[in-house]
């Protein structure tokens, strides 16, 4: 089996959007649209899971109806940080059979991420099948300076990885992480698994699969759309 939580929790701030960003359109249709259909495209039968603040959920809803969406998904509550709304999405996985268990993947996605690649998605869910753990990265192509106490140095920028979503696990894996209090360093769901101790899988990302969130972020989209 396979899932996917697609967090959608933004408020639309750095867009300058009263509008969150994950509903705003690209192609005539919202952002939300098209990343869920991603995950559809890729691996048939996709169970989906979409994290939305209680108080966008009728609005979605509604979007759904203008554009004939129906292609099925869970909706579950956003959280107080991304960490409890992962948290309350994988809760809507409902309990499965120890086989199952040890068979199902689950990917964690940012919503306003629409263009990541169908391999892509496939390549971290069949790393994750075989490691446990899998993150999409991609390399750092800038020059990039650390900050000192003296000014800045240059640093050796390929010993640095991009990180993208979906980032993808062994399902029963992703539970025990989750079953952890929160904390602060929790910046993504890779650092809540490592946090147990077990080794993350880098897999090649797409440089297409940026995450929108500025009104320049919105007008690549446009073109990549």
């Amino acid at each position: 089996m396979n899932y996917c939580i697609i967090v959608a929790g933004g408020k639309g701030l750095r867009m300058g959007t009263e509008l969150p960003k994950q509903f705003l359109p690209i192609g005539g249709r919202p952002v939300l649209m098209h990343t869920l259909e991603a995950f559809e495209r890729a691996i048939s039968g996709m169970h989906l899971i979409l994290v939305l603040p209680k108080d966008q959920q009728d609005f979605w809803r509604e979007l759904c109806r203008q554009h004939a969406f129906t292609l099925p998904h869970t909706i579950a509550d956003g959280g107080e940080t991304r960490f409890h709304s992962v948290l309350n999405g994988l809760n809507c996985i409902p309990a499965l059979s120890q086989a199952q268990e040890e068979g199902a993947i689950v990917g964690v996605h940012d919503g306003v991420r629409p263009f990541v690649a169908d391999e892509v998605i496939r390549r971290s869910y069949e790393a994750a099948r075989l490691h446990g753990a899998a993150v999409p990265v991609t390399p750092v192509v800038e020059t990039v300076r650390e900050l000192t106490d003296q000014g800045s140095v240059t640093c050796d920028r390929s010993k640095y990885r991009l990180v993208q979503t979906p980032q993808t696990f062994q399902l029963s894996l992703l539970r025990r992480a989750y079953e952890q209090p929160y904390r602060s360093t929790f910046t993504d769901d890779a650092s809540v698994v490592e946090a147990l101790g077990h080794p993350i899988t880098l897999v090649e990302g797409n440089r297409e699969n940026i995450k929108i969130t500025t009104p320049f972020d919105l007008r690549i989209a446009e073109t990549l759309v």
